[in-house]
């Protein structure tokens, strides 16, 4: 890498000479500016601080040890805010439309504030779900040096001796509604799950994200698993902001660092870790944005050689602060590493190395419970499998650890919506052997892929996890498990076959086999497919009108700048 002196600050470098630099700086002056420094590099700081969801409202404590370590670095810090979603508080409403339409305008913001103000780097503080994607495409589409700072896992909850967490709630309200916990029970669980400020607990999609950008070398070592409370989080935001200036200084961007080699790194962490399925929509995303040739089945690729060696929830046991403790993300890495399932050679926003980072983390890790070793993993092979068929001929994806046997052949029972879906559930409608189908709910037809921990997490709760399947062209929650498979391309309100399935048809999950089925002759689907009209759109104006008309299919991440080549 080329470290020559290089001119730091990109608006003193691009402003035309006299009157407009002026009246450019004179801007500055008047937020108390002085001549001086307009030598140092201007940083932006992405805060997506608010008062909206605990996952976000510890943030401002980041941002500030952001900016201070900026400042004493020598930079000028320029703050500017960043919109969230809460998917916790959205789940099983309209509102959760909006989830993935926030990925984009929160890329948008921070490309959009960056290069209008010619920044010469930017620090994304981040913490829901989608500030995480969000923030890494804004990054590089702005393509100036970039560090990401998550904002932290939330701590466990506390209840009659158990560990608490967010699907702890969704998963008592089916219990709930089968009998089995009392509402005193249920609202005792609702009122101890969530005790402070962080993002939800177990490897759901934010500690997901936040490990895989640990491992493309987009965030400092450990970061990605402190928990928001304490004091090592407020350090490492810090320490970020630092390293960002020297990386600036040696003009380290994140197009640099975010390769293919360094993306099969990130997946191997995922399926290494147990994951969210939305990764597997974001890292597409995350790919498109880099300009990396990356598609859903290099993720069937990487699952068929990489290990489950963490037992972490949802289908595990443990919490992202039990990993952190036994050695966080880098043991997991180490381990990776030794076996040649990682890239060491890549670079990270440090300037070192994978293997430099990694040199001194221990061979064996320390506790085999949260990490296993590489030779007795959870489970052999990845747990977000690929499956395609006449129902998704473009892939679909479906997490199968936890499950004793990932395969189900039963009658249809098909909802246009999530609600609707989620009644039959509460009211026993729905029985072992059912596959319940959940469509027009993709990235044009929800519009938004809204997603599912409401019906999933009422059929754990009422003992049908492993019994009933479910097929949805929307999401699931990094917090869902079960006999699931969902981003089923093409979505129905493109014409996929999905929108075909009728109420008794038979449906196979065969997750071995990578299957996904509609069990009807071709005769028969093409009869139903003659005379089908897309239905109109949910929303003519705004945002989702917006999203609706521009998202790729899910296959493809659901971006909204997937345009031909000229």
């Amino acid at each position: 890498m080329d470290t020559k002196p290089i001119q730091i600050n990109r608006r003193s470098a691009n402003i035309t000479e006299g009157k407009a630099r002026a009246a450019n700086r004179s801007m500055f002056y008047g937020m108390g500016y002085q001549e001086n420094d307009f030598k140092k590099p201007m940083v932006g700081v992405a805060n997506g601080h608010s008062t909206i969801t605990p996952c976000n409202s510890g943030l401002q404590k980041l941002a500030d040890a952001a900016i201070a370590g900026i400042e004493e670095a020598g930079g000028n810090a320029q703050v500017f805010g960043t919109p969230t979603i809460s998917d916790g508080m959205a789940m099983g409403t309209e509102g959760m439309k909006y989830s993935l339409v926030s990925r984009e305008v929160i890329s948008d913001c921070i490309e959009t504030c960056v290069q209008g103000q010619w920044m010469d780097g930017v620090v994304v503080v981040g913490g829901c779900d989608k500030n995480m994607p969000g923030g890494m495409m804004g990054m590089l589409r702005a393509n100036v040096p970039g560090i990401y700072v998550y904002g932290g896992t939330i701590l466990p909850g506390k209840w009659k001796g158990k560990d608490l967490n967010i699907v702890s709630v969704f998963e008592a309200v089916g219990e709930n509604a089968a009998g089995k916990i009392s509402d005193q029970e249920l609202k005792d669980i609702e009122q101890h799950a969530i005790p402070g400020t962080g993002s939800c607990g177990g490897m759901y999609t934010a500690n997901t994200m936040s490990s895989a950008f640990e491992a493309l070398g987009m965030s400092l070592p450990y970061s990605s698993t402190m928990a928001n409370p304490h004091d090592e989080k407020q350090n490492s935001a810090k320490e970020s902001a630092k390293i960002l200036i020297e990386a600036i200084k040696k003009d380290l961007k994140p197009r640099d660092i975010v390769t293919k080699q360094a993306i099969e790194n990130a997946v191997a962490v995922i399926m290494a870790t147990g994951g969210s399925t939305n990764a597997v929509l974001h890292f597409l995303a995350i790919a498109h944005a880099a300009g990396v040739e990356w598609s859903i089945n290099d993720f069937e690729r990487m699952r068929k050689k990489v290990p489950v060696l963490c037992d972490l929830k949802p289908s595990g046991r443990y919490l992202a602060v039990d990993l952190h403790n036994a050695g966080g993300i880098p043991q997991v890495m180490k381990l990776l590493l030794n076996a040649g399932l990682l890239h060491g050679d890549c670079i990270t926003i440090t300037g070192k190395t994978i293997a430099e980072t990694l040199k001194d983390v221990p061979d064996v890790p320390p506790n085999p419970e949260v990490i296993r070793p590489i030779g007795n993993p959870m489970y052999k092979e990845g747990h977000l499998a690929i499956l395609k068929g006449n129902l998704s001929p473009e892939g679909a994806v479906a997490k199968i650890t936890g499950l004793k046997n990932p395969v189900i052949t039963g009658p249809a029972r098909v909802f246009d919506d999530e609600q609707s879906a989620l009644a039959a559930i509460l009211a026993g409608q729905i029985k072992a052997g059912d596959v319940m189908v959940l469509r027009y709910l993709g990235p044009k037809g929800g519009p938004g892929m809204p997603e599912m921990l409401a019906p999933t997490g009422a059929l754990i709760g009422a003992g049908l996890g492993e019994s009933v399947g479910l097929v949805t062209d929307g999401r699931f929650s990094g917090g869902t498990w079960g006999m699931v498979v969902g981003h089923v391309a093409p979505e129905a309100a493109a014409g996929g076959n999905i929108a075909f399935v009728r109420e008794g048809d038979s449906i196979t999950i065969d997750a071995h086999q990578l299957r996904l089925e509609l069990n009807v002759p071709e005769a028969e689907l093409a009869q139903r497919r003659e005379g089908w009209q897309a239905p109109a759109p949910r929303y003519t104006r705004g945002v989702q009108a917006k999203f609706a008309f521009n998202a790729s299919s899910a296959s493809k991440g659901a971006v909204l700048d997937d345009y031909p080549a000229a």
